[in-house]
């Protein structure tokens, strides 16, 4: 007996139904991309593993998938390495390329290899699926999309107040309200590293921080002890544990703590004029929020860096982030070239709106007619009348086998086709239809002309 098939854990099937609620958010963000002016551009799946490997963290790294060589992938394996069963070391003679982790970097490869034919400053967005071997859970997949937007070649904050503005323009759209924005600042993190003695462990001391809201906070002051982070120095922490109230409160503490230190001080100037242009603009549905613990354990990052929440009640984590990198593209070769952008969690949103039940009803329904098959004579009636509607935008469609009427429409019940037409021999000598409601069963006899204007 075969063995039923399977697939990858942190993978999934999608059935028309999910395609159709995946596809509404994607045209949802996709229409505010380009009403905020982002241009569209994609790139492949996998990329040289050394275009990768080194931008995520020591962490991010080990979630890269990667891509054993074509043909006899050992044969640069010398038997002392093999031996030695170093994987390491083994991964890189074995390996050239690998499943992109993000759409971020492969952009910036994308910049530097076509620096001469864009013009600064580019504005793109990319929607496109990414890979991580990660443990899977509710809400983390091993395979999913991201909905990118950034803009590269302009140091201006405004662009992050128009990020802050396109995240409350997509969610406002999607009819989910209550997201919160949170917002902190790199150079915040370099100075609070600096102030208790950690600058040559910023990498340690962000990602430890980063997760706070999952692990708790004793579990990060160990996790900070164990990457070597002086005890004296997370006492000084203390009070960023426990900062709460307005921003401007919030900031008042800040700057007192971060009086020594000039990158700290910078950090917190480009928060307030941020936050400035948010409070003169204003926001639709979204929350902004300043929340000096959010970390974002990614090394590319120097400015503002964003993460939204999902609306108070739902348990999700973050459905979007991004932040400030402003020498992203140097890593390649190409110096100084600052940029911004931000990432919409697909997979997430689909399940908050899944939750909170805000998926209009109708974008499930892909066919909006069904012709009942009597036969050949009145199939091919059918279809005459099949490719008017559609001539005229109506998706339609004929039963293709002649079976009792009944399986027919019990067909159309399942699929949630909303109109059934019947086209039997005393319709077409009259030259009408019969055209049903399958939801209040009412039906009425029409020529072609008023089943198309009716069906419109």
């Amino acid at each position: 007996m075969a063995q039923k098939p399977s697939i990858p854990k942190g993978t999934r099937d999608f059935n028309p139904e999910e395609v159709s609620k995946r596809n509404y958010i994607f045209n949802t963000i996709r229409s505010q991309f380009e009403v905020f002016g982002f241009q569209p551009i994609e790139t492949p799946s996998f990329e040289n593993s050394s275009t990768l490997m080194g931008k995520y963290g020591e962490e991010g790294d080990r979630l890269i998938f990667k891509i054993l060589n074509s043909g006899d992938y050992l044969s640069k394996v010398d038997d002392d390495l093999y031996q030695a069963k170093d994987s390491n070391r083994m991964t890189s003679r074995i390996s050239e390329k690998a499943l992109r982790y993000d759409l971020t970097v492969p952009f910036a490869r994308y910049v530097v290899q076509h620096q001469n034919e864009i013009d600064f400053p580019f504005k793109r967005y990319q929607i496109q699926p990414v890979w991580r071997a990660d443990r899977p859970q509710k809400g983390r997949f091993r395979e999913f999309y991201q909905c990118d937007a950034d803009v590269v070649g302009s140091k201006s904050l405004w662009q992050e107040v128009e990020f802050i503005q396109l995240y409350d323009a997509v969610f406002t759209a999607l009819g989910l309200k209550g997201t919160t924005i949170k917002i902190n600042n790199r150079k915040i993190l370099s100075g609070i590293a600096e102030v208790i003695g950690a600058q040559d462990k910023l990498i340690d001391f962000t990602v430890a921080l980063d997760k706070l809201d999952k692990i708790g906070e004793e579990k990060v002051k160990e996790e900070m002890l164990n990457k070597g982070i002086p005890q004296s120095g997370i006492d000084k922490l203390q009070p960023l544990f426990n900062l709460t109230g307005n921003f401007a409160s919030q900031v008042d503490e800040l700057k007192s703590i971060l009086n020594t230190s000039e990158e700290g001080t910078k950090g917190i100037e480009e928060l307030e004029f941020i936050t400035k242009g948010i409070e003169t603009l204003g926001l639709k549905t979204a929350i902004l929020q300043l929340d000096v613990t959010l970390a974002r354990g990614l090394n590319y990052y120097t400015g503002a860096i964003f993460e939204v929440a999902a609306p108070e009640g739902v348990k999700m984590g973050s459905i979007g982030g991004g932040g400030r990198y402003d020498d992203l593209t140097g890593i390649f070769g190409l110096k100084d070239v600052s940029g911004v952008g931000i990432s919409f969690g697909l997979d997430r949103i689909a399940l908050v709106l899944e939750d909170l039940n805000l998926f209009p009803e109708t974008i499930t329904n892909t066919v909006k007619v069904l012709f009942i098959n009597f036969g050949e004579s009145e199939s091919m009636a059918s279809m005459k009348a099949i490719k008017e509607l559609r001539e005229n935008g109506v998706s339609a469609e004929l039963f293709p086998d002649k079976k009792k009427t009944i399986k027919q429409f019990n067909y159309a019940n399942k699929r949630c086709i909303p109109f059934v037409v019947l086209l039997g021999e005393s319709e077409i000598a009259s030259k009408t239809y019969t055209l049903k409601n399958m939801n209040s069963g009412e039906q009425q006899q029409l020529t072609l002309e008023d089943l198309i204007s009716t069906l419109q």
